[in-house]
């Protein structure tokens, strides 16, 4: 059996934790702040813990783990 790719969008997007949970970036955060309020901003700075249905797909996408 071949080794298996991991998808490169997964390795620069995605971060998988000790306990398995998957890690994400919150979108719309990269431009356009001005319109949004600093509530928006705050609360979205950092990291979230990806939903439990979306994260069987990442994984999938990375077989091996990530660093």
């Amino acid at each position: 059996m071949p080794k298996l790719k991991t998808k490169s969008g997964v390795k620069k997007r995605f971060k998988i934790t000790a306990t398995g949970k998957v890690l994400h970036g919150v979108a719309g955060k990269r431009h356009r702040l001005i319109s949004h309020n600093g509530k928006y901003v705050r609360t979205n700075r950092g990291t979230s813990v990806l939903s439990a249905a979306d994260a069987p797909a990442v994984k999938r996408w990375a077989p091996y783990g990530l660093k």
